[in-house]
């Protein structure tokens, strides 16, 4: 364990004061972000992930200026549907940030986790007319559960809201055009899952697209039949273990090798 730091010492530890089932979605969440750093997905302080916390209508957001490496499960903040802090916390968080998570959480009650992110691959793909193509093992398991939302500016405005909501509509992936990619998950584990297949498949894209083979035809494209029964591959392929449960116990253990102060 790293030795306490100064930004350590201002986070009161939450743990034995909150509910066990916020405890652990606060401990997962912390994970998550850690993750997101650590495969460097993160963008600065400028994006997020929340989770509901089980039987609430409490959300958990990230402190507004850590960065993504600094979150720990004691530091996440927890607020409603409007954005309202729930807590005595030394941080802030970002209103703004909460206008596309609080549009999802309040149309998908079937989902605790929304996950949002701005990697090059992400963008450069969302920014191409055909969007994702169907050109990777990767891609067709995001392709059967993939929409399309317009760029509309920087999500500031509840306006937008409806917009995003129905483009998402029952699906897991979402790509905002020009903006990044987002996912869903009933699970934090299963939005992780979803977001590690939805970039990769974008990174594969634009290096295959780099190597020369952006002319009509140099792309070999997975025909349409494979895509449609990518469920039922995925679900024998993990032996019907629910989305995200069967790689998230070791990459726990990946974080805890590196550094567990993620979990106070």
């Amino acid at each position: 364990m790293n030795a306490p730091t100064e930004l350590s010492r201002m986070i009161t530890s939450l743990e034995g004061r909150v509910s066990a089932d916020e405890w652990q979605t606060r401990v997962d969440l912390a994970a998550a972000y850690r993750l997101v750093a650590m495969l460097r997905w993160d963008d600065l302080v400028f994006t997020h992930i929340t989770a509901k916390i089980p039987g609430t209508e409490h959300y958990l957001i990230n402190p507004y200026g850590l960065m993504f490496d600094e979150i720990t499960a004691s530091s996440l903040v927890k607020i409603d549907i409007e954005g309202k802090v729930l807590q005595v916390t030394p941080f802030p968080i970002n209103p703004a940030g909460f206008v596309i998570h609080s549009a999802v959480h309040s149309a998908r009650h079937d989902i605790q986790c929304v996950m949002h992110t701005h990697t090059l691959n992400g963008v450069a793909v969302s920014a191409q007319k055909r969007g994702l193509l169907p050109i990777s093992q990767f891609s067709i398991f995001v392709l059967a559960s993939l929409g399309y939302h317009d760029y509309e500016g920087v999500a500031l405005r509840d306006e937008e809201k409806p917009r995003l909501v129905a483009d998402l509509g029952n699906k897991t992936n979402l790509m905002l055009r020009n903006h990044g990619l987002l996912t869903v998950g009933k699970t934090i584990a299963a939005a992780f899952q979803a977001m590690y297949a939805f970039e990769t498949s974008c990174a594969v894209q634009i290096r295959a697209q780099a190597a020369g083979t952006l002319a009509a035809g140099e792309l070999i494209e997975i025909e349409p039949e494979i895509v449609r029964t990518s469920a039922e591959q995925a679900r024998l392929a993990t032996l019907g273990i629910a989305p995200g449960a069967l790689i998230w116990p070791g990459l726990l253990r990946r974080l805890d090798r590196a550094d567990d102060s993620w979990r106070h």
